[in-house]
């Protein structure tokens, strides 16, 4: 266990990992396309304070809303704690410039929920940077497992209490069928679907698609 927790940290989490590079990256490509990001005010679905805290440029203010609650000590962040697919009036009744989402919409459960997130999205803001994992990069980056997007639900709900780069074991079976659940990467199909009139920024590794963001700036 230990050893599988050294591995993903280099691997996906952990600082000097691929996946930090990866959010670096990302971090950057966001603020070169969002060259006034400064002066907006920012929607971010189901972010965390946190990931503003450490971001290169401090937007004039950020609204975070999330499933789960934190402390926003800052005067510039709220945290609002609600369903980025039904979200609560606190969100609503405002406009944002730009609505920001990492790796969010592959969780929200279906495609009905898909369509609603989009809706908010689309609502909230007359920019977005949505990014999600792409469905067809060959290993599946929350359990960092070749292929485990393609396998039968009971395979990957093994997978999750038995493969030691999981993020969390599972304790038991109805568990382990709720993890792997969760999680239904997009195609570049569906987000086109969803996001039809956004342009869509590839994230490349060993020249595959490794993720997909729609961008409407």
């Amino acid at each position: 266990m230990a050893i599988g927790h050294r591995v993903r940290a280099r691997l996906a989490d952990g600082p000097g990992s691929l996946g930090h590079a990866a959010r670096r990256r990302r971090a950057a490509k966001l603020v070169e396309t969002f060259p006034g990001l400064a002066g907006m005010r920012v929607l971010d679905l189901g972010g965390e304070p946190l990931f503003w805290r450490g971001f290169p440029v401090r937007p004039a203010h950020v609204t975070v809303l999330n499933l789960l609650s934190f402390d926003a000590a800052e005067p510039w962040i709220d945290a609002v704690t609600g369903d980025a697919c039904d979200p609560p009036a606190a969100v609503t009744r405002r406009r944002f410039d730009l609505v920001v989402s990492n790796s969010v919409i592959e969780h929200v459960g279906g495609h009905v929920p898909r369509q609603r997130f989009a809706e908010v999205v689309l609502r909230a803001a007359d920019r977005h940077w949505v990014q999600t994992p792409y469905r067809y990069f060959p290993v599946e980056p929350h359990w960092v497992f070749p292929g485990m997007q393609f396998l039968p639900l009971r395979v990957r709900a093994e997978v999750t209490r038995r493969w030691p780069l999981s993020p969390g074991r599972a304790g038991d079976l109805p568990e382990a069928v709720a993890n792997a659940a969760s999680v239904e990467l997009l195609s570049l199909t569906e987000m086109r679907a969803y996001f039809p009139d956004s342009y869509l920024w590839y994230e490349r590794a060993v020249g595959l698609i490794k993720s997909v963001t729609a961008v409407r700036a």
